[in-house]
């Protein structure tokens, strides 16, 4: 039991997926499947929690 909320859940998330047009980047998406990747200094820019990036909370 209990299983309703994740199956609730699970339908809604696909529901969007199907119906809802999305923007998609062709151009980033053949990148990855390539494996063309960022460079490793921008990836470290875009992490929060990477060193010297992560800012303690008030």
């Amino acid at each position: 039991m209990g299983r309703g909320r994740a199956k609730a859940k699970q339908t809604k998330v696909a529901r969007d997926l199907k119906y809802n047009s999305q923007e998609m980047d062709l151009d980033r998406l053949a990148k990855e499947l390539h494996g063309e990747e960022k460079n490793q200094q921008s990836q470290e820019e875009d992490d929060p929690y990477a060193d010297g990036n992560y800012i303690p909370r008030a």
